[in-house]
């Protein structure tokens, strides 16, 4: 009887060990070293690559009006959300950078995305970000406590929902 029950508690031992050793998924940027020709969510196509209109171009549209649908942009990304990849930001040809966030968080792109020119294809629009969102952001960027401080009001910038993002040269 005595070896049962050591025989019992040391299966049950084991089990809990195992069961305590599943791997605990973390929430990470994709793996991936963003070359040229790589594309995360919706395919790009070679006509929107060729429509792709710059991100000037697109600052100007906008201000004629407060949306524009179905539309291919090209730009230099600075930024990619550290967490998840979940977001990056495109540089301005006049230094100032726009946020892109992907559809309905349908994909998201590695690290590596940082510093390349891509095209990205979806919907822009302006729109005035709150104090609270901005800071979020920039805690996801891993900025300072200062810089996260400093964010006192809301911005109105140019967001972008991409359906799909390819890296080209």
């Amino acid at each position: 009887m005595r070896k049962f029950i050591y025989a019992f508690v040391l299966s049950v031992s084991f089990s809990l060990v195992s069961f305590s050793q599943e791997a605990v998924e973390k929430s990470a940027p994709p793996a991936g070293n963003a070359v040229v020709g790589d594309h995360y969510g919706a395919d790009v196509s070679k006509i929107s690559e060729s429509k792709a209109i710059t991100v000037e171009k697109l600052k100007n549209d906008l201000k004629t009006t407060d949306k524009a649908e179905n539309i291919s942009v090209k730009g230099v990304v600075t930024d990619v959300c550290p967490k998840k990849g979940c977001w990056v930001t495109v540089k301005t040809e006049d230094g100032s950078s726009f946020f892109v966030k992907m559809k309905d968080y349908a994909f998201f792109v590695p690290t590596a995305l940082k510093g390349k020119n891509v095209v990205l294809e979806g919907t822009a629009e302006k729109k005035i970000t709150s104090v609270d969102e901005l800071k979020h952001y920039a805690k996801d960027a891993k900025k300072s406590k200062a810089e996260i401080d400093a964010i006192n009001k809301p911005k109105e910038e140019i967001r972008f929902m991409a359906d799909g993002i390819k890296v080209v040269n």
